[in-house]
């Protein structure tokens, strides 16, 4: 259908959390759950225990923001599918497409475009979270952010902010560019 296709064979939480493509209601509000359970943790929580279990570092912060983010994004993603114009879905599927087929070359073309804006977002939030996660030992740059003003170093505090903003500006660029590209 394009180049901007993925390869796509088994369903995933997220397909499963799409009334349309859940093979059962139980199968559907058990996906949901997962997905709204992941949501409902706060990253500085979830990085505050993990930082008990993995120690200071990235991996606590790492696992904090994977953690959240596959809620998010598996809701949004989700929700999107269940939203997909019916019409080309159902002229795949009388045209003999097996529902696998039809999210392939139906649904997911369509919202791909949204999909690439909700990880472009998230990953930009996740940057900024990260800041704070590594305030409370869980890596990454909140922590150098932390040290540097600790020791009153506050050039290095306003060129690590610069550095944020930059790499939020410039994920900025490259994500529409990839969005234009998938329209």
């Amino acid at each position: 259908m394009g180049d901007h296709c993925f390869h796509y064979d088994l369903p995933t939480v997220r397909d499963l959390a799409a009334r349309n493509y859940s093979p059962h209601p139980i199968v559907y509000n058990i996906s949901r759950s997962w997905l709204s359970f992941h949501r409902a943790m706060p990253e500085l929580i979830v990085a505050l225990f993990l930082v008990l279990i993995y120690g200071f570092g990235p991996i606590a912060g790492v696992l904090a923001l994977a953690i959240h983010t596959s809620g998010v994004l598996g809701k949004f993603c989700a929700d999107e599918i269940e939203n997909a114009p019916k019409g080309p879905q159902m002229a795949l599927s009388s045209a003999g497409a097996n529902s696998l087929k039809v999210l392939r070359y139906a649904v997911l073309p369509h919202i791909l475009p949204a999909c690439i804006a909700y990880v472009q977002y998230i990953f930009e939030r996740n940057i900024r979270t990260a800041t704070v996660l590594g305030i409370v030992g869980a890596g990454g740059i909140g922590m150098e952010l932390k040290g540097r003003w600790d020791i009153f170093d506050y050039g290095h505090v306003a060129t690590i902010l610069a550095i944020i903003f930059i790499t939020v500006v410039v994920l900025e660029f490259f994500s529409q560019k990839l969005r234009n590209k998938a329209l």
